[in-house]
C-alpha cells in the first residue's frame, strides 16, 4: 500500500521539471484565488476572463521581438492588459456604457489581434504554447518570475485589503474617509493583470483565469465569510494544481487543462454537496421539519 502511494503521489515529483511545475502552481494558487474572490464579490467574474485575453497582444509583441523570452513576453502582457483596462474605463466614462461591456469589446479585439500576430510570426506550435501554456516547461527564470509576481500580489493585497473590502461593500463610505475608490479599483485591476501575466506561461492566456475564478466560485458553496472564502479557495487551487500535475503525469494528459479540470470537478462537487447554496443544502432546508408554534398562555 505504501509503495503504491509512493508511486502515485511522491515518485512523480522526484523529477526536476515536476518540482518546478509544482512550485509554480502553488505560487499561483496563493495569489490568484484571493483576486478571484474579490472579482466574484464585485460581480466582475467575467472581467477576469476578459483581462486574460487582453494580455495576448502584448505577449504576441514580446514574442515577435524576442521569441520565447519570458521577461519580454511578460512585460508586453502587463502593458497590454493595463492599456486595455484604461481604454475600457475611459470609454465607459466618456460614453456611459457599462465597463464590462467595454471590456468585452476590447478583449475580443485583443484576442483576434494577438492570435493574428502569433500566427503570422510563428506556427501552430507557437500559437498553442501562447494560448494554452506549458507548466511542465517552466524553467528557473520563469519560476523566479512567477514567484516574484505572486509574492508582490500577496503583499499588495495585504496592504489594500481593508480599503478593497470597503470599496466592494460601501464605496461612498470609502470616499468619505478620503480614499479614492477609483485608485483602489485601478490598483486591483493592475494586480489582476499581473497575476494573469504570471499565469500565461503555465496555463496559457486562455486558461490562466481558471485558477483564479474556479476555486473562488467553489469556495462560495462552503462559506459566507470573506476570510473563509479566501482560505478555501487557496486550498482548492493548491489541490487542483498538485492533482492536475499528477493526472497529467500518470495519464499523459496536457498539464494545464488537467489542473483546470481538477478545479472544475471541485466546483461541480461543491455545487452538489456544499454547505451553502448547493443542491444538497437546498434539499436539507426543504426536508427540515417546521418548528411547531408554541401555544400562547
Amino acid at each position: 500500500m505504501l509503495a503504491l502511494l509512493d508511486a502515485w503521489f511522491i515518485a512523480p515529483f522526484d523529477y526536476g521539471f515536476m518540482q518546478r511545475a509544482l512550485v509554480a502552481g502553488l505560487a499561483l494558487s496563493l495569489a490568484a484565488p484571493a483576486l478571484g474572490v474579490f472579482l466574484m464579490l464585485r460581480g466582475m467574474s467575467l472581467i477576469g476572463d476578459a483581462m486574460s485575453h487582453a494580455i495576448l497582444p502584448g505577449v504576441a509583441l514580446g514574442f515577435l521581438f524576442a521569441g520565447f523570452s519570458l521577461p519580454m513576453m511578460s512585460l508586453g502582457g502587463i502593458l497590454s492588459g493595463l492599456l486595455v483596462a484604461v481604454l475600457a474605463g475611459s470609454v465607459s466614462q466618456m460614453t456611459g456604457h457599462r465597463e464590462d461591456s467595454a471590456m468585452a469589446s476590447f478583449f475580443l479585439i485583443s484576442l483576434a489581434a494577438g492570435v493574428m500576430m502569433v500566427s503570422l510570426a510563428g506556427n501552430s506550435v507557437d500559437l498553442t504554447h501562447v494560448l494554452f501554456g506549458s507548466i511542465l516547461a517552466v524553467d528557473s527564470t520563469a519560476l523566479l518570475l512567477i514567484a516574484g509576481i505572486a509574492s508582490l500580489i500577496v503583499v499588495s493585497l495585504a496592504v489594500i485589503f481593508r480599503a478593497l473590502v470597503v470599496e466592494c461593500l460601501d464605496p461612498l463610505f470609502l470616499r468619505g474617509q478620503g480614499v479614492r475608490g477609483g485608485l483602489v479599483h485601478g490598483v486591483f485591476l493592475g494586480l489582476v493583470v499581473l497575476n494573469l501575466t504570471a499565469g500565461f506561461q503555465t496555463l496559457g492566456t486562455l486558461m490562466a483565469v481558471g485558477l483564479m475564478m474556479l476555486p473562488a466560485t467553489t469556495a462560495r458553496f462552503w462559506s459566507n465569510r470573506l476570510e473563509g472564502l479566501i482560505v478555501i479557495a487557496i486550498g482548492v487551487a493548491m489541490v487542483a494544481s498538485a492533482g492536475g500535475l499528477l493526472l497529467s503525469y500518470h495519464l499523459s494528459l496536457p498539464s494545464g487543462p488537467a489542473i483546470i479540470l481538477m478545479a472544475g470537478v471541485a466546483y461541480v462537487l461543491s455545487a452538489l454537496f456544499g454547505r451553502q447554496h448547493s443542491l444538497a443544502a437546498r434539499f436539507r432546508r426543504r426536508a427540515a421539519p417546521l418548528e411547531a408554534p408554541t401555544p400562547s398562555s
